[in-house]
This record gives structure tokens, sequence and C-alpha cells, in this order.
């Protein structure tokens, strides 16, 4: 029995070599030679070396912004530092100048340029990183962040329909003036809350009232135009209405306090603006804005239907089904008024940005918005990025380098007589408009707001009137789909295309540049300008 069993393992031993044998000489019989393995060899290392040069210039190409951003840098601090500005000044410049060219060309995420810019200002300036970290959170980056947080508060409510059946009931069924009471609304929130908050709450309102009237998106690209600008352009408009309408205001307003204001200098409390003061200077442009706007969306574009009854019919029978409002709605209304009421009475003694912070803090703990909604909706990159470029602002003052530009700048402006009186005013707002429309409002202010402070002060005139025509100027960002959150959010929607921007932008510039204008030169100097 032993030897049988021997016997057959044998056997299946040697099957088993003769298999293996069988496998190995036919895998020997399909590899190629070994001249043709050796040429498979190298044009297989070509190829990889190929596409790896091809990623390796794809990378390159879609960062050169960024390193070309980077030469420009080295090339400015190996240059001798120009006459009549301080070592640390032209570093300073070097930075904004690096930081302006990554703010409109994006190679990076914007947040990135933020990192860069305190990471500059200790290994570049040599200031220690404490100081630093306390010039990053003043109270306007505060009110930023806070603001920020209550627009999730707010948008988290989801009114829309709500606010629509409120505009037809104020305006009727006539195009034209349901899109002026777009505006108004929209500008009215914006004013307050912010406009990329309001754009993104009023974007379903007015496409509930496109949708309504017609789903063929061709048969009604008049309407949708007039309909969705009156929300962008509105909200636009009226970021300059109060502090809390666009951080580039809380910007202007840390700017003139800490450039001028002495606190042993009672003349300089001017320079402390509040909330009300800058209610009384701004407010009236927005309103005066709001006719103007619809009369030009009406001459650029041609609506399909002068009245949207229909629409309308089918509004009031979603608010039937909708129901009365609920008790958290009107709790979210109320600590929203409370807000704007501390805004408006206390921000001069606790600061605008602790209410913002305290009224986002109401919301948490009534339970009308959950902290993981906060955190997932509050771009805390954009918070960042304001609080390195008003930093920036303030080492510029500090170190000559604002003082240096806004000479030179006037400098030039002088062949042309532009270098005071409305001709410095017309300079300050057109390249701030330029600006404005490639970066951000708020960085628009944080890079050119150190400058015109200093052009007013060397031209002799009122800083708080070219102040603001600086901030009011950045609202102008009327020409690209991003110039403003609010362009951008509405051009998603799909109805619009970028030449339309172009289009009715670049009225919409003009009649906004010469009312403010007009309020500068007639307006402003009676309150204190």
């Amino acid at each position: 029995m032993l030897a049988l069993c021997s016997v057959h393992i044998m056997t299946a031993t040697a099957i088993s070599s003769d298999q293996l044998s069988l496998v190995h000489h036919s895998l020997q019989a399909h590899r190629p030679s070994g001249r043709w393995s050796l040429k498979m060899r190298r044009e297989g290392r070509h190829r990889l070396l190929v596409i790896r040069a091809q990623l390796n210039f794809y990378y390159f190409w879609e960062k050169r912004w960024f390193f070309i951003a980077m030469a420009v840098a080295a090339a400015m601090l190996y240059a001798p530092t120009p006459p009549g500005l301080t070592r640390e000044g032209w570093i300073v410049l070097t930075m904004s100048v690096t930081a302006t060219i990554l703010f409109i060309t994006e190679p990076v995420p914007l947040p990135t340029v933020a990192l860069m810019i305190i990471c500059g200002e200790v290994l570049l300036l040599g200031i220690e990183s404490t100081e630093v970290a306390q010039s990053l959170m003043t109270d306007s980056v505060l009110f930023i962040m806070g603001s920020l947080m209550l627009a999730v508060a707010v948008v988290k409510q989801k009114l829309d329909q709500r606010i629509a059946w409120l505009i037809v009931r104020m305006t009727g069924t006539s195009t034209i003036a349901i899109c002026f009471g777009i505006s108004l609304v929209s500008g009215v929130l914006a004013s307050f809350v912010g406009e990329h908050t309001v754009a993104a709450m009023m974007l379903p309102v007015g496409l509930t009232l496109i949708k309504l009237t017609n789903d063929d998106r061709n048969a009604v690209r008049g309407l949708a135009a007039v309909i969705l600008f009156s929300i962008a352009y509105g909200c636009s408009v009226a970021g300059i209405g109060t502090p809390s309408g666009g951080a580039r205001n809380a910007i202007m307003i840390g700017y003139w306090k800490e450039f001028f204001f002495d606190p042993t200098d009672p003349e300089t409390r001017r320079f402390l603006i509040d909330y009300v003061t800058w209610m009384a200077y701004a407010y009236p442009i927005f309103l005066l804005q709001l006719p103007l706007l619809t009369l030009v969306l009406f001459l650029t574009f041609k609506p399909e239907h002068k009245h949207l009854s229909r629409a309308v019919a089918r509004l009031r029978a979603q608010m039937r089904v909708e129901g009365p409002m609920i008790p958290a709605n009107w709790v979210a209304i109320i600590l929203f008024f409370t807000i704007l009421y501390g805004w408006i009475f206390q921000s001069g003694t606790i600061g605008m940005g602790t209410i913002a912070i305290l009224g986002a803090a109401a919301f948490l703990v009534a339970g009308l918005v959950r902290w993981e909604d906060v955190n997932s909706g509050v771009n805390w990159g954009v918070v960042l990025l304001y609080a390195a470029a008003i930093s920036l602002g303030v080492h510029m003052k500090q170190t000559g380098a604002a003082q240096w530009v806004a000479e030179g700048f006037i400098s030039l402006l002088v062949p042309f007589g532009a270098d005071e009186g409305i001709g410095l005013w017309v300079s300050v707002s057109a390249l701030t408009t330029l600006v404005t429309n490639t970066m951000s409002n708020g960085a628009a202010v944080a890079v050119l707001g150190p400058i015109s402070l200093k052009m007013a002060v060397v031209a002799g005139e009122s800083p708080i009137i070219v102040g603001f025509i600086t901030a009011v100027s950045s609202a102008f960002a009327y020409l690209t789909v991003v110039g403003t959150p609010a362009c951008t959010i509405v051009f998603a929607a799909g109805y619009l295309r970028p030449a339309d921007f172009l289009k009715v932008g670049s009225r919409m510039v003009v009649v906004s540049t010469l009312v403010m204008l007009v309020a500068a030169a007639v307006y402003w100097p009676t309150i204190g300008g």
C-alpha cells in the first residue's frame, strides 16, 4: 500500500513538472526576440519621457503667472531702492505688486496669497510673528467674519418665494415695475447683509418668475436678462450703502482710523466713521442709482412680456400651498433687526465686528442654524485674505510706501491737470474701476486704499471724500462675469452670456460714475466731507 502511494506521488510530481515545463516553453514562444524586446523597451521609455515632459509643461503653463510673479518679485527685491523710499517700503511695495499679479491671474487659490503675505511680513520685513498676528485680527476682520456667518444663517431660512410674492404684491404685474421692485428689494437687503448672500437668496426668486412665464429659455432671453441683471446690479449698487454691505466698506473704515485718528486730537474724531455716518454719505447714491439701473436695463434689453400675469397667478397658488410663516422665520427676522439696531446705535461703542459676532452666536443659540452649516457655508479663506490684505495695507502706510506711490501718481497727473479736484477724483475712480473688474472689490480697496488716501493728503484733498470715491468705485465691477459674486451667481443660471455683461455694464459704469461725482461735488461737502 505504501509503495503504491509512493508511485502515485512520483507520477503526480512528474506530471506537474511536465506541465510546468510546457507552460514555460509556451511563454517563451510568445516572448519576442532580444532585439525586438530591446526596441520595445526603448519605445516605452521614450513614451514615458514624452508623457512626463508633457505633464511638466502643463504644470508650468498652468502656474506660469505664479512664476512670473515670483520673477517680478525677485527682480524688484534685487533692484536698487528708488530714491525717497526706505528699503522696508520697497519690500512692502514689492509684496503689493506681487500680490496684485496673483490676485488678478489666480494661478494659486487666493487664500494662498494671504499666507504668502503673512510669511513675507515676518521673513522679509523682519516683523515679529506676534505683531503680524495682531495686525490680522482687527475689528474690520471680525466684522467680515461675523457678516459671512450671519449670511449663512439668513439663507438657511429659505424665504425666496415669500419675497417674490411680497414684490409682486407691491409692484403689480408690470414687468418694468417688477424689475424695479426686484432691484429695490435686492438692494435694500444687500446693503445690510452683503451682495453675494442676497444674490444667492434672490436668484430663486427671479428664476421662479421667469420659469412660471415660460420654460423655454430662448423664448424669454430678454425677460431673463432684465430680471437677472436687476438682481446682480441691484446688489452691486447697494453694496456701498452701509458698512455691512461689503468687506470693502469695513476695510476703508479701518484705513481712516489707522491713518488719521489720533486719540489726543479731538479734530481727528471725524475720521471715526460709524454705521450711521457711512449711510449718510453712501445710501443716497444707492437710491439714486436704482431707477437709473432699471432705465438702462430696459434700454439695453427688450423683454418679451410686458406683464407677468401668468407667473403671478402660479406664484399665488404656490404660496397657498406653503401656508403661513413658521415661528422660526419670525425669530430670524427679529434677530436680524436686533443686529441692525446694534450696528446703527452701538457700533461706535463696542465695534461693528463684535456686534456681528454676537449676532452669529445668537442664531446658533436659537437653533436657527447649525455650526456645521456655518462651517461649511462660510468661506474662511476670504476672511484670511482680507485680514492679510488689511495688514499689508497698514504696513504700506507705516513704511512710507503708500506716500511714495501717491506722490509718484500725482506727478504723472500734473501734466493733465488731474492732480487735484475733480480731475483727481476721476483718476482715482477710473483706476479703482479698472482694478475692481479684475479682482474682488475688497482686495481692490485693500490694495488701492492706502495709495488713494495718501494721494488725497499730498493733493490737499479731503481723505474722506477720496476714500469714499475709492470704496464706491469698487462697486462698479459690472463688466465681467467674475467682477462680483452677484454677477457670477446670476450667470450660473444659464440665461446670460458674457457679452451681455460688457454690453450693459459699460453703460452702468458711466451712469454710476456720474452719480458719484455729483455727490462728491455737491452733497458730501455739505455733511462734513
